[in-house]
């Protein structure tokens, strides 16, 4: 775990070295400390403690940071909401007194169990797709091929594309929300973790100047709200007019950074996984890092890129509002008629009245946030020097039917061997994915707190409700 360590640590007053300063920070600071990667031994070796400390408390304590003991282990309720099953009641993940665990590399293989395991079991599972993504292998396999594993995961996608609320626009009755998508699962959790990562890596080349002068901003941070770290890929975009008088858009005469690798492995996902249109692939993208209280004030994306374009949610879950009138309150404070959860590791889109009419904005968040926000500029907006990446052309959707025949028009078609066993699970996801669009978010009360981390798979649809304030719901 070798770092820069400046000058001198700080005293932990406990004389418990490392330990002691854990114990000092906050569970936010102790996220950033994990996230910033270790070397393939260190992360193995906390792994594995991290596992036996699941298994061993499992039955007794919470996965929480305690000023006296540290990371503690997880109740059974509490690693079910982990690795959800599909009644919520019952996890892959046993406790020691039962047969398996997360630390045995030994699982139950298809030919053993039963059509409701089979359905169950990668579901509860984080399935790792060879895409640059993630990891290699995923915690259960069952010899499942890459396109099997795919779509599986596909199938686990939960998207919901009926957002309505009604406003007077030029005298008649129009949704301003429609065109707005909200995918959730398209990332999971160590997916989550790589790409935050290199988010962080990303900024820290931005201090040492190692990032070209316009793609990375840290301003000061001289009001609530006022300051969020900035860094553009693919373009230069001025929020407001710029010191050489060049008005709010793309500046075609800058040059930015390229978009990096793993940002283009998270364009194609989308694109396969039909939450953008390959028709819209975008070719630039904006990451914004948050600290506590940081916010984006209500505003309509420029046309200087086209529609639709999206958003990715990272770290800590919080809402977005919308309204063709949004007001401020104070700083970091807005009002609007409705309020959009926006769970960690979920995508939303923005497309028709829901980018045009409706304005946006981002209250104070609660906690430490990063945001990744794809859009594909306009033809006759580019940069002087754009050149297309190759690597993004030709993207095509997934054809995801175990039933189907032929693929539709223009799609591409691979050769896969759907079994009775990725059916089986395909099915299940399917009906669970049926039930959170139009079962019962109705009755489910949305949650923004600190608690919301990426290590906690809150992506259910909660309900949109209305909003005098930011945070408070009516």
């Amino acid at each position: 775990m070798d770092g820069d360590l400046p000058g001198k640590l700080p005293e932990s007053g406990t004389g418990e070295g490392v330990i002691g300063m854990l114990k000092a920070m906050s569970r936010d600071e102790v996220f950033e400390v994990l996230s910033q990667g270790f070397c393939q031994h260190c992360e193995v070796l906390l792994e594995k403690r991290i596992h036996d400390i699941l298994n061993k408390r499992g039955s007794e304590t919470s996965l929480s940071y305690d000023s006296n003991r540290g990371l503690k282990g997880c109740s059974a309720k509490e690693v079910s909401s982990l690795y959800p099953s599909e009644n919520g009641s019952e996890s892959i993940i046993k406790l020691p007194h039962q047969q398996v665990t997360m630390a045995s590399n030994t699982y139950p293989t298809p030919n053993s169990m039963s059509s409701k395991q089979l359905a169950r079991t990668p579901t509860n599972s984080d399935i790792f797709l060879n895409d640059g993504l993630g990891g290699t292998s995923s915690v259960i396999d069952n010899g499942l091929s890459e396109e099997q594993k795919e779509q599986i995961r596909f199938s686990q996608v939960g998207r919901k594309k009926d957002f309505v609320h009604m406003e007077k626009i030029n005298g008649k009755s129009t949704n301003v929300l429609k065109g707005l998508e909200l995918h959730t699962k398209v990332f999971n959790a160590a997916e989550q973790k790589k790409i935050v990562e290199c988010v962080y890596n990303l900024q820290r080349m931005g201090q040492k100047g190692q990032l070209r002068e316009r793609t990375y901003s840290e301003p000061r941070k001289w009001m609530r709200g006022k300051g969020r770290v900035t860094i553009q890929f693919g373009c230069c975009y001025n929020y407001a007019v710029d010191k050489n008088g060049n008005p709010p858009g793309i500046v075609r005469d800058e040059e930015v950074d390229p978009l990096p690798p793993l940002f283009k492995q998270m364009i194609k996902r989308m694109v396969r996984w039909h939450i953008l249109p390959p028709t819209c692939v975008p070719n630039s993208c904006i990451v914004n890092i948050y600290d506590e209280g940081d916010c984006i004030p209500p505003h309509i994306d420029h046309h200087d890129f086209l529609r639709p374009f999206c958003t990715v949610s990272f770290l800590t879950q919080c809402s977005i509002l919308f309204g063709s009138s949004l007001k401020i309150l104070n700083p970091g404070e807005f009002s609007g008629p409705v309020s959009i959860p926006l769970p960690v590791g979920s995508v939303l889109i923005l497309n028709g009245n829901g980018a045009d009419i409706a304005k946006h904005c981002v209250p104070a968040v609660p906690g430490k946030r990063i945001s990744i926000t794809f859009r594909r500029m306009d033809d006759s907006k580019l940069p002087y020097k754009f050149s297309s990446d190759l690597e993004l052309l030709g993207i095509k959707p997934l054809v995801f039917s175990p039933s189907a025949k032929s693929a539709p028009q223009g799609h591409y078609q691979r050769p896969v061997i759907y079994s009775s066993f990725v059916k089986s699970i395909v099915q299940e996801n399917q009906h669970r994915n049926g039930q959170l669009v139009k079962g019962k978010p109705d009755q489910q009360t949305a949650k923004t707190t600190k608690d919301d981390s990426f290590l906690n798979g809150n992506d259910d649809f909660p309900p949109l409700g209305r909003v005098n304030k930011a945070g408070s719901r009516q």
